[in-house]
């Protein structure tokens, strides 16, 4: 008789444990979500800048076209050295010698060789670039492709983005849960939208070397814009 007592003990116990299991208040993981996005743009002036520099070079033959471009980079190279570019500011993009062709009734005809130079050249003092593309052009370059503005600590710039974005995101999350009269409870998830995106270059006009004489080449930065977006989702209670 004292077996079935304790037995019946015991199986009350576990139906009240299961009756307050039922009861009880839902765990964070079964709380419903709100998901909602948040962007940031953090303006900086730059202070690096990369442009591209070219010289090309024709001539009859293939190493009389070589040798003249040789000639031209060498000065080209010399000249931004000597206006205080570290070596590792300057590197070698893209190196040709194509022969060049005229096409009269079907026939073709060897015209000349050309020989392209081409190298990137990294300004970490934004106030000599204007004189930096003068001195290139007037050393021989042919072709300034264009300038892209950079910053020498963008990882900085983009963390300070992306936590203006996540406060972003979060303080939407708290608008729409109290909207519905409800709280945030807790972050779930946070998830960054990266996006390789390289700023465009901004074109640089050539000039022949009397106005190279006359007056330094003007050079605006202006402001680069990082962006970031994140996407939050948030238990709400």
């Amino acid at each position: 008789m004292l077996i079935l007592k304790t037995t019946a003990a015991v199986a009350a116990l576990a139906w009240a444990s299961l009756a307050t299991a039922q009861t009880s208040a839902p765990k964070e993981s079964d709380l419903p979500v709100v998901v909602t996005s948040g962007e940031a743009i953090v303006k900086r002036a730059p202070d690096r800048a990369f442009v591209s520099i070219s010289a090309e070079s024709r001539a009859k033959t293939s190493r009389e076209a070589q040798k003249s471009n040789a000639d031209a980079m060498t000065a080209v190279l010399a000249k931004l050295k000597a206006a205080g570019l570290a070596g590792d500011a300057i590197q070698t993009t893209n190196y040709d010698i194509q022969p060049e062709f005229d096409y009269n009734n079907g026939k073709q005809t060897l015209r000349d060789y050309v020989a392209r130079n081409a190298i990137e050249v990294r300004v970490d003092d934004l106030p000599k670039l204007g004189d930096i593309l003068d001195l290139a052009v007037g050393a021989g370059a042919t072709s300034v492709a264009g300038v892209r503005f950079e910053l020498k600590d963008r990882t900085g710039a983009e963390r300070e983005a992306l936590q203006k974005a996540v406060e972003d995101a979060r303080a939407r999350a708290n608008a729409a849960a109290a909207g519905a009269g409800l709280k945030v409870e807790r972050i779930v998830r946070i998830e960054e939208q990266r996006a390789t995106l390289m700023p465009p270059p901004r074109p640089v006009a050539m000039r022949n070397m009397a106005m190279a004489e006359s007056a330094p080449t003007p050079v605006v930065a202006g402001d680069l814009e990082i962006r970031a977006t994140v996407t939050l989702t948030a238990a709400i209670r």
